[in-house]
């Protein structure tokens, strides 16, 4: 289990930063501020998103090793930063 957490909590990061070189190409490419303001609207919402899923899967990777109040001090936490950066 500990492998297959790594491995897909990594491959968010490389999806998150693929995704944020891509975002800056089109920004520069349309060189317009209608186009990045949309651009940068998409990133906000998918970057905590994506954050959020991995905090998820680390703490999946971490459930037979935590005692369970810790697990829902964990869960709560990131539950509120998800909270947090709504809008």
């Amino acid at each position: 289990m500990k492998n297959s957490t790594i491995y897909i909590m990594s491959a968010l990061r490389l999806i998150s930063g693929f995704v944020e070189i891509l975002a800056a190409y089109l920004i520069f490419r349309y060189n317009r501020i209608e186009t990045a303001l949309r651009i940068n609207s998409l990133l906000a919402v998918m970057g905590p998103s994506l954050l959020i899923i991995g905090i998820f899967t680390g703490i999946t990777g971490l459930t037979s090793r935590l005692p369970l109040y810790r697990l829902i001090l964990i869960y709560a936490g990131a539950l509120l930063i998800f909270w947090g950066t709504r809008t």
